[in-house]
C-alpha cells in the first residue's frame, strides 16, 4: 500500500470518526435538551401546585374567616334580640311593681280592700310558720292596718288548724317605705308583712313585693311565650 492509499485510509478513518463524533454530539444534545424539557416541565408543574396549594390554602381562610365574621354577626344579633326581650320583660316587672303601689296606697286602700289584703297575707303567713308565737313586721304606715286586722286574723288561723290563737307581736321595727322618686335606689316594700318564728330561724316573707317575685318567676316561661313566640314564628 503506497501512500496516497494510506493517506486515503486516513481521511476516510477521520470522517467516519468526525461524523460518528458528530452524531453522538447529536445525540446528546437532543437528549440534553429533552431532559432540560422535562425537567422545565416538572418545576413549572411544581410551581403550578405550590401556586393552587396557596391559592386553595388562602381560599380556605378566606371562606374560614367569612364563617367566623357570619357567626359572630349571628350571635351579636341573637344577644341584641335577647337583650331586647329582657329588656320589655324588666320593663313589664317594673310596671306591675308600679300598678303594686296603687293596692297600697291611702288613696285607693279602700278599693282594692288592702285591709282584707293584710288579713289574708297574715293568715297565710301564721299557716305556714305553724308556731305559737310570732313576729310581725310592716311598714310604718301599715302598723294601724295591721292592728286592725290582727284579731281577724288570729281567729280565722285557729279555726283553719283547730289549735290556740297565736300570739302575734308587732315589731317596732319596720320594713322599709313605699319607693320614693327622691331615692329611686333606696329600700323599699310595696306593702304586706313579714313573719318570723320568735327566735328568728324561720321566716316567711310574704310582701306585695316577694307575690309578685313569685308569680312573675312562675308566669316567665308563659310570658315569654306569648310575647316572643309569635315574633319568631313571623
Amino acid at each position: 500500500m503506497n501512500d496516497s492509499d494510506v493517506s486515503k485510509q486516513i481521511q476516510q478513518m477521520v470522517r467516519f470518526i468526525r461524523q460518528e463524533a458528530d452524531e453522538k454530539a447529536n445525540e446528546i444534545s437532543v437528549s440534553a435538551e429533552e431532559e432540560f424539557n422535562i425537567e422545565k416541565l416538572q418545576l413549572v408543574e411544581a410551581e403550578k401546585k405550590k401556586i393552587r396549594q396557596e391559592y386553595e390554602r388562602k381560599q380556605k381562610q378566606v371562606e374560614v374567616r367569612k364563617k367566623i365574621e357570619y357567626s359572630m354577626q349571628l350571635n351579636a344579633s341573637r344577644i341584641k334580640v335577647l337583650q331586647a326581650q329582657d329588656d320589655l320583660v324588666t320593663a313589664m316587672r317594673e310596671a306591675a311593681s308600679k300598678d303594686l303601689l296603687n293596692v297600697s296606697h291611702h288613696k285607693f286602700q279602700h278599693h282594692h280592700n288592702y285591709e282584707g289584703l293584710v288579713k289574708s297575707l297574715i293568715v297565710q303567713g301564721l299557716l305556714r310558720l305553724k308556731e305559737p308565737a310570732v313576729l310581725l313586721r310592716c311598714r310604718k304606715e301599715d302598723v294601724h292596718i295591721v292592728n286592725s286586722v290582727l284579731h281577724a286574723a288570729k281567729a280565722e288561723y285557729g279555726e283553719k288548724t283547730h289549735v290556740h290563737e297565736p300570739e302575734i307581736i308587732v315589731d317596732t321595727i319596720h320594713l322599709p317605705p313605699a319607693p320614693s322618686h327622691d331615692d329611686p335606689h333606696a329600700l323599699s316594700c310595696s306593702g304586706g308583712v313579714v313573719l318570723a318564728s320568735r327566735d328568728g330561724k324561720i321566716v316567711f316573707e310574704n310582701t306585695l313585693d316577694a307575690r309578685l317575685d313569685v308569680i312573675f318567676r312562675g308566669k316567665l316561661p308563659e310570658i315569654r311565650r306569648r310575647l316572643f313566640s309569635q315574633a319568631a314564628a313571623a
